[in-house]
């Protein structure tokens, strides 16, 4: 119910769920980003490199900030290292996943050793879900019937 509304709060100002609460946090991360998400942005989704999407890396989401999110494909990707091999951040892991797909995002996870060693493999399985999903992408401020103004633009 909690989560419900989180989204209901954030989904009245912008159908992607952007916290600006956590503007200066999501700012910090991106200035420390770890070797595996530094190298995930640098070879596989800066400057339109993943099939002409656009990425927003240490993008603040609801009451999360994701580490990369491409809006218009409704889709966040996630890079884990060791500390999520712990029970209770897979259990937290789970339940920010779970809130973010009722919000409407699909999730991607990989490990940090996936992405410093099996980068191609990585950016084939995003690839792959791309390729996978109807085209062209649904756009939800249509969905929605939501007309959006210049100034909401985030």
């Amino acid at each position: 119910m909690g989560e419900e509304n989180e989204f209901m709060k954030a989904s009245k100002t912008n159908v992607y769920g952007y916290n600006s609460s956590l503007k200066g946090l999501a700012r910090a991360n991106r200035k420390n980003m770890n070797k595996a998400e530094a190298c995930m942005w640098k070879y596989v989704l800066r400057a339109k490199q993943m099939k002409g999407f656009g990425f927003r890396r240490q993008r603040p989401v609801l009451h999360y900030i994701a580490a990369f999110m491409c809006k218009e494909l409704m889709l966040i990707i996630e890079v884990d290292g060791f500390t999520h091999e712990d029970p209770d951040v897979q259990k937290n892991d789970h339940v920010r996943q779970r809130c973010l797909e009722k919000a409407g995002f699909t999730v991607l996870r990989f490990t940090n050793e996936e992405v410093l060693e099996s980068i191609n493999e990585v950016k084939l399985k995003i690839e792959n879900w791309i390729d996978s999903r109807k085209s062209p992408f649904p756009n939800p401020l249509q969905k929605k019937g939501i007309e959006r103004e210049e100034s909401q633009e985030f």
